[in-house]
C-alpha cells in the first residue's frame, strides 16, 4: 500500500487519557473519513473494535485495513505498520489518518459512486492548473460554498482576483437554481468576485485582462453556436500566453452510457474531435490533452462499464477513452 506520511500535529483531536483502542480508532475514522463511505467505515470499525481494549498491534492493523480499505493487510503494509507501532513513536490516531488519507482509500471511497469518482478526478485536474494572477471561471458557482468551485476543489495557488461568471438563479435549469446570489468574498487564496450574466457575453471584461479562463462542466450547457462565442470571448480576454482550461463530458463514452444527454440541461456533448476543432478555430493551441476517469474496456467493447469508469479515478493521457475530456490550451 502506498500511503503518504502524515504529521500528527496536522490536526485531529488527541485521544483522551485511558480511552480504549476501540474508541480511539473509531473516533479517528469518524474524524478524518469525510462523508458517506468513511462514516460507514467508522461505524464498521467501531463494531469490529468493540472488544479491542486488550488487542495488540497485529489485530489493530488487521481491523484497520478491513474497516477502511476493505481488504486484509498486504505483507509489506503489515510489516511496516507493526514496526512503527513497536517503535513506540506511532499512535493509533496516526495509523487511522494514514489509511484514510491514502490514495487507495480515495479510490475505495470514489468507486462506490460514479459522480463522486468524477468529482475526485475533476479536483485533480483543477489542482494541475497553472498559477494565475487573475482568473475567469465560467459557470464556477459552488452551490454549497461562497468561495466557488475552483477554490473548494483544491486550486493550489494564490490569486489577485477570481471572477466567477454564472447565470442569475432564476435563469438556470431547476437542477441548479438553488443557492441564491453569492456576495463577493475573500477566500484563503484571494478575492472572489461574482458576476451574474451569460458566459456568451464577456464584453464587460477588457481585452487581455486575465491569465487563466476555466470552463469546468459548462461548455456543454450552451448550444454549438453559443459555444463559439464563449470561446471567442475567452480568447479575447486572455493575455498572450494565457491559458484556457476546459473539462466536459466525452460523447464517445457518454453515448455508450445512454442515448440521451447525461444531464437534462446539456445542449451538446462533444467528441474529442469536435472539441479540438472548436478550440483550434477559436485560435487556441492545445498544450495538454487529458481525460478523466478512464474507460478502456468500455470503449473497446462498445458497452458502458460503470464500475470500470468509476474505479479509474484520476487524470489520464488518453482523452478519447475517458468519461470527461480535460484540455489546457494556450493563447498564442
Amino acid at each position: 500500500m502506498n500511503v503518504e506520511p502524515v504529521d500528527e500535529a496536522a490536526g485531529g483531536p488527541p485521544s483522551p487519557p485511558g480511552s480504549s483502542l476501540s474508541t480511539r480508532l473509531s473516533t479517528c475514522l469518524s474524524t478524518y473519513g469525510g462523508a458517506g463511505l468513511a462514516r460507514r467505515g467508522a461505524q464498521r470499525g467501531r463494531r469490529l473494535l468493540s472488544q479491542a481494549k486488550h488487542w495488540r498491534d497485529p489485530m489493530i492493523v488487521e481491523i484497520g485495513y478491513r474497516a477502511v480499505l476493505q481488504r486484509p493487510p498486504d505483507p509489506w503494509g503489515r510489516r511496516d505498520f507493526l514496526a512503527r507501532f513497536r517503535s513506540g513513536n506511532f499512535s493509533v490516531e496516526q495509523f487511522g489518518r494514514e489509511l484514510l488519507e491514502s490514495p487507495e482509500f480515495e479510490r475505495v471511497r470514489a468507486t462506490r459512486d460514479l459522480v463522486r469518482s468524477l468529482h475526485h478526478s475533476r479536483c485533480a485536474f483543477v489542482r494541475s492548473l497553472p498559477p494565475a494572477r487573475r482568473i475567469l471561471d465560467l459557470g464556477g458557482t459552488n452551490l454549497e460554498h461562497e468561495d466557488g468551485a475552483m477554490v473548494t476543489m483544491g486550486y493550489p495557488y494564490s490569486f489577485e482576483e477570481l471572477v466567477i461568471v454564472d447565470l442569475p438563479p432564476d435563469e438556470r435549469h431547476p437542477l441548479y437554481n438553488r443557492g441564491g446570489v453569492r456576495s463577493d468574498t475573500t477566500s484563503r487564496l484571494g478575492r472572489v468576485t461574482y458576476a451574474y450574466h451569460s458566459m456568451e457575453d464577456l464584453s464587460a471584461y477588457p481585452d487581455e485582462s486575465f491569465d487563466l479562463v476555466y470552463s469546468g462542466q459548462s461548455i456543454e450547457h450552451v448550444p454549438l453556436g453559443v459555444a463559439d462565442k464563449v470561446l471567442a470571448g475567452a480568447f479575447r480576454v486572455l493575455r498572450p500566453g494565457g491559458k484556457l482550461a476546459i473539462d466536459t463530458p466525452n460523447a464517445r463514452v457518454t453515448r455508450l452510457q445512454q442515448a440521451q444527454f447525461i444531464d437534462p440541461d446539456h445542449k451538446h456533448e462533444y467528441t474529442p474531435e469536435e472539441l479540438e476543432d472548436k478550440l483550434a478555430r477559436a485560435g487556441f493551441d492545445i498544450v495538454e490533452r487529458k481525460g478523466l476517469n478512464l474507460g478502456l474496456r468500455t470503449v473497446e467493447t462498445g458497452r458502458f462499464d460503470q464500475a470500470e469508469v468509476a474505479e479509474n479515478v484520476g487524470v489520464f493521457s488518453l482523452p478519447g477513452s475517458c468519461y470527461l475530456l480535460a484540455y489546457i490550451c494556450r493563447k498564442a
